[in-house]
Parts: C-alpha cells; sequence; structure tokens
C-alpha cells in the first residue's frame, strides 16, 4: 500500500490517460471516431473542470463545477457500456476502467451532498459580530 496522501486530481489525470489510449484501439469508422471523440472529451473533462472547482469563487460555484465533473463522468460511464456492447473491446479490458469510473462518479456525489450540507450550515448558522 502506498503511504502517498490521496490526490483526486492525479486520479482523474491518470483516468483521463486510460479513457484516451482505450480509444486509440477503436476502429476507424464512422462510429469508431465518433464515440472515441465523445469519450475522450468526457473521459478527460473531469480532470480539467476539477481544477476549476479548486478555484471556485464562491461555494455554489464550486458544487456547480462539482456537479459538472460528475455529469462528464456518468458520460463516460454512459459511453464505455455502449463501446462494451459494440463489441470493439474485451470486458476484461476495460473492467478496471468502468470500475474506477464508478468510483470517481460516487467521490463526486458524495463531495457535492459534502458541499450542499456545508453550505445549508452556513446559512443557519448564527450571525456573531
Amino acid at each position: 500500500m502506498s503511504n502517498k496522501p490521496f490526490d483526486l486530481e492525479d486520479r482523474l489525470i491518470d483516468f483521463a490517460v486510460k479513457v484516451i489510449k482505450l480509444t486509440e484501439q477503436f476502429p476507424i469508422t464512422f462510429a469508431g471516431k465518433h464515440l472515441g471523440g465523445q469519450l475522450v472529451r468526457s473521459g478527460s473533462s473531469p480532470a480539467l473542470h476539477y481544477g476549476e472547482a479548486q478555484s471556485a469563487e464562491s461555494r455554489n460555484d464550486f458544487i456547480h463545477k462539482m456537479k459538472v465533473c460528475a455529469k462528464e463522468l456518468k458520460e463516460t460511464f454512459s459511453c464505455l457500456k455502449l463501446i462494451h456492447k459494440m463489441e470493439w473491446i474485451s470486458y476484461e479490458k476495460i473492467e478496471s476502467l468502468l470500475n474506477e469510473n464508478n468510483q470517481l462518479i460516487s467521490i463526486f456525489v458524495k463531495s457535492i451532498d459534502t458541499a450542499r450540507k456545508n453550505k445549508e450550515k452556513e446559512k443557519n448558522a448564527p450571525v456573531t459580530s
């Protein structure tokens, strides 16, 4: 087990790299190019948007940007399932990617929930002078 602290940004970048490498194996057909491009966009987007979320201007801005990341990850998951059904890539080759995708979605959903709860706490906190 690694002593390295959990770094979501690194995990998202690693995920994006794996998605990009996967698309390099797609058939060079209209559908292969289309779905490959779509998967590269949705699979790399969370890493880029997460950086924006870290520099959010407000809690609402943070929640919005985190929701964009979650949305893109959900799109990626659906695209990976579609590609599996197309039988372009064996399930064994995408199983770990699907698992990581699912874990990342869970992390974002939980983070959004926590941010919303913290926002409510701040809103309901008594004002002190």
